[in-house]
């Protein structure tokens, strides 16, 4: 039987959608392909019983896409949309607003070779994503681990619980819980992402349009809004809300229905940074203004240039910010500004407190280590500040990327068998292991489902909320 193709795109000016969907129909098989114009895109193969089935699933799904706008088109004829990347970088010193006159106590410096924005620190590892895709970890002692390499720009490094994910330019998320990065979220093609964060398997997604939007497990849209401003920088979820940062200040939503909840007016949020009852939003007026969860203004920052990042301790003790100009301040929880020092490395796009060190990723793609330590901070001041280590990856190690497939094994023992099926059209997963729930559905890399094929997981664990599984660690295909 000859094979059927129908080729579609939908392109808005200004900016907005620039995407393509085509279908593919070979005998019983159909192949739907789609994403930006000029990607390769994503790839959804579904096999039916006939090839009457075949043609009319097809033929429903490109009428669903020829109702939203899509229409036929040369595939080749329009080019690709370049991806919007953070145009910020620092002035020089012969700015009106000036930078510090003296150097942090910078303890070590690892140097990534492209600027950066992911940064993600714990007890026991410091990592760094930088505009070229590389993904770096170290100890705290400033030794390189391990480096992934992923497709395109790191745009944020997020934990949500046990796991670890990486947004990034490609439009996609994702997991680095494993010792093999996989696909854990696709992010709608349209969507040029800012920003985003995850809590219990939720995905909040901020855009370049000033939308924002909450995304489930399975890919799907919770909500999505369009935000009262532009330029959404901030995104930061929790149990109960999405909070976003945008030109116009800062609006939470519901995470489950998107009802906005509350909004405050600042100057246009640059960065964003929560802790469990507190919000911080670092605006383009040289502000970090601080608000309660449920809206209350509390505090107001006041630094010298516009703030690119900001943090705090856990306790909300200190605040941190990072300006326009290379340099760093800390206050007290009171707002009292209790220190300005130069970076030394560029400006800081994001950073985190952590045990009296202040990290921080730059224009010039360092992780720099800074002791915060009160001892350290009063040195500094007088002008005397310690060696800088200076750190580089070593040649030996290898850069993971992320895989479509994995390892084979033969035999289950030691880990949680969960089994890829067909529903309504999508690829699913459950696990079969007994003493778990069957009627659940899994979070699971959607690069390498296929339908009736099992794996083994190193664990499955239960979402906070109830109704779904998360895996957990390596996986491997079970033969």
């Amino acid at each position: 039987m000859s094979q059927e193709q129908t080729y579609l795109e939908l392109s808005e000016e200004g900016g907005g959608a620039h995407k393509f969907y085509e279908v593919t129909v070979d005998d019983a098989t159909m192949t739907i392909r789609y994403g930006r114009i000029g990607d390769a895109g994503q790839i959804k193969t579904t096999t039916f019983t006939d090839a009457a089935k075949a043609k009319a699933t097809a033929a429903k799904k490109i009428g669903e896409k020829v109702r939203k706008g899509y229409a036929p088109a040369v595939q080749g004829a329009r080019q690709k949309r370049s991806v919007t990347r953070r145009q910020i970088i620092s002035p020089p010193s012969t700015s009106r607003t000036r930078p510090a006159s003296r150097t942090a106590p910078v303890l070590w410096r690892y140097a990534s070779g492209a600027s950066a924005f992911g940064i993600f620190i714990d007890d026991e590892v410091c990592m760094v994503g930088n505009e070229a895709g590389r993904i770096t970890t170290l100890d705290h002692n400033a030794q390189v681990l391990r480096q992934y390499q992923l497709p395109d720009g790191v745009k944020c490094i997020v934990a949500d619980d046990a796991w670890l994910y990486a947004g990034c330019d490609d439009g996609n998320v994702y997991d680095l819980s494993g010792k093999v990065p996989h696909l854990a979220y696709r992010i709608s093609p349209e969507i040029d992402i800012y920003w985003l964060d995850i809590h219990d398997g939720v995905l909040g997604v901020s855009d370049s349009g000033g939308g924002v939007c909450a995304i489930d497990h399975e890919d799907e849209f919770l909500w999505r809004r369009q935000g009262s401003g532009s330029s959404g920088w901030m995104v930061r979820c929790d149990a109960t809300a999405v909070h976003h940062g945008h030109s116009r200040g800062v609006t939470s939503y519901d995470w489950r229905t998107g009802q906005q909840r509350w909004h405050q007016s600042t100057g246009s949020v640059l960065f964003g940074w929560q802790e469990s009852t507190t919000l911080y939003a670092g605006t383009s007026t040289r502000q970090v203004a601080r608000f309660g969860k449920d809206g209350s203004p509390q505090k107001v920052y006041q630094c010298d240039g516009a703030v690119y990042s900001c943090a705090a301790a856990d306790d909300g003790r200190y605040v941190f910010a990072g300006d326009n100009c290379s340099s760093v301040y800390c206050f007290d929880e009171a707002g009292t500004r209790l220190w300005k020092l130069a970076t030394g490395c560029g400006s800081a796009y994001s950073m985190q407190y952590h045990a009296e060190r202040l990290y921080l990723v730059t224009t010039d793609g360092s992780l720099a280590c800074i002791d915060a330590s009160e001892a350290a901070i009063r040195a500094a001041e007088q002008g005397s500040v310690p060696q800088i280590v200076d750190v580089k990856a070593p040649s030996t190690i290898e850069a993971v990327a992320p895989a479509a497939s994995v390892d084979i094994v033969h035999d289950s023992s030691g880990g949680v068998v969960v089994e890829c099926f067909e529903e309504g059209g999508q690829v699913r997963v459950r696990v079969v292991s007994p003493g778990y729930d069957s009627s659940w559905r899994v979070q699971f890399p959607k690069n390498i489902r296929e339908p009736r094929a099992r794996y083994v997981v190193t664990e499955v664990r239960a979402s906070q909320r109830g109704g779904f599984y998360r895996a957990y660690g390596d996986i491997r295909r079970l033969i």
